[in-house]
């Protein structure tokens, strides 16, 4: 019988895939229970076998070591597993590299801030959360009409898949999250509940409330590394720059007259010298939303220079039915907003029910509806009633507030998913 041993910490999800497909395939797998993360891995001993020093890692019986957590799994996993054609083992291969690129990039920017192991940033999980959408989407309609990725039982393409969403069932992907994709749901629960898979993963559940980042356990965490470290980073040295030789001007015969720059129309509108929108989208992108952003809001913002507005979608009966299409739709507005962007903020939700509708909140520089200004930022907003916010009345100050933390009641409806212009 085939046999080696893993190199691996407790709970890698990376390894979870290989330990399971050697439950299915018999392989003789023994995970080492000696093995210390930054320092088994550091010594001489185990660089020479595995010399980036990553993990998991896998020596086997008669001498070969293998890092990178695919090329194991397939080492220890049998032809039922990774297929037994050739077309068999391009679609499992497809699936384990959808896995890697389309899914495990956004599952860590979201999951790891909650689990204090990185810095949150507002715009990066958002982006994190589409991108698991666009996934999880793919997966679903994938699914409608079977049970496995490929084939009629699992394969390694189940395997990895599962395994990197299992992080963000088990912290973020709440029952509202993850309720647009029954197959999907039906499947990720039928997998990691096979016995083989079960045996290769901690005791975990679905979750039902959604994590926020924890900013007190990623100080401890960041805290605790540093001490481990033995203090404080130090500078590298910098190697002195040559100063550059100045260009020499053209004769000004020969210099070409620039050619003016269209003024934006924002510039007719007083600046604000005590709301700083740059530092607004800052505070909002990088601060817990609630605790920090709002209040910075609610305090330094310009009613005076500044106006508030809230929109809401005319042609309703017009939208797909499918809430992934509906939200590209706000995408597309909002790549056509470029002339807004020095000049304005807005949030952009899309509800999925009682009814399908799309609503928004924005601010701009001056008193006017900021997309009536200029053909350009109409194109979209055009389809939407506006009515201009007053920032001092309390149901508009609640308005704001619901659709700038994506947390309220609106009037109802459900939210799906929404997008930030900043």
């Amino acid at each position: 019988m085939a046999a080696g041993t893993l190199y691996t910490y407790p709970e890698n999800f990376r390894a979870y895939k290989v330990i399971a497909a050697a439950n299915y395939s018999g392989f003789d797998l023994t995970v080492d229970a000696n093995f210390q993360y930054g320092t088994t891995n550091k010594t001489s001993e185990f660089m020479s076998k595995f010399p980036l020093g990553k993990v998991p890692a896998l020596e086997s019986s008669n001498g070969v070591c293998l890092n990178e957590s695919n090329a194991i799994a397939s080492f220890v996993a049998n032809e039922k597993l990774t297929g037994s054609t050739p077309e068999e083992r391009a679609q499992v291969m497809q699936w384990m590299n959808f896995a890697d690129a389309e899914i495990l990039p956004g599952v860590c920017t979201w999951v790891f801030p909650c689990m204090g192991f990185m810095q949150y940033n507002k715009s990066n999980t958002e982006k994190a959360k589409e991108d698991i959408c666009c996934a999880m989407k793919v997966l679903d309609d994938k699914l409608a009409g079977q049970t496995y990725l490929t084939g009629d039982h699992v394969t390694l393409a189940d395997l990895s898949v599962a395994t990197n969403l299992l992080l963000a069932y088990e912290w973020v992907m709440d029952p509202a999250f993850r309720a647009p994709f029954p197959n999907t749901n039906r499947w990720f629960e039928k997998v990691v509940n096979e016995p083989e898979v079960k045996k290769a993963l901690p005791e975990f559940k679905l979750c039902e409330k959604m994590a926020q980042f924890d900013a007190k356990k990623f100080a401890a965490a960041a805290k605790s590394g540093t001490e481990k470290k033995g203090g404080e980073k130090k500078e590298k040295p910098q190697p002195a720059k040559e100063p550059k030789a100045k260009a020499q001007p053209a004769p000004a015969a020969e210099q070409p007259a620039e050619p003016k720059k269209a003024k934006s129309p924002f510039e007719a509108f007083p600046q604000s010298e005590t709301f700083i929108l740059d530092e607004w989208k800052k505070v909002y992108s990088n601060e817990e939303t609630v605790e920090v952003a709002m209040p910075w809001f609610w305090k330094n913002f310009d009613a005076e220079k500044y106006s508030l507005w809230y929109g809401e979608y005319q042609h309703d009966d017009t939208l797909s039915p499918t809430d992934f299409m509906n939200v590209n739709l706000i995408s597309g507005m909002l790549q056509r907003l470029d002339g807004l962007r020095k000049y304005g903020f807005g949030v952009s939700l899309y509800f999925s029910s009682p009814k399908k509708t799309i609503k928004a909140v924005y601010f701009a520089r001056g008193p006017e509806l900021p997309f009536t200004l200029s053909e350009d930022l109409n194109i979209d907003a055009a389809s939407y009633k506006w009515r201009k916010l007053d920032f001092h009345g309390e149901s508009d100050r609640k308005i704001i507030t619901e659709y700038f933390t994506w947390e309220g009641e609106y009037d109802g409806l459900t939210m799906y998913e929404g997008k930030v212009f900043k």
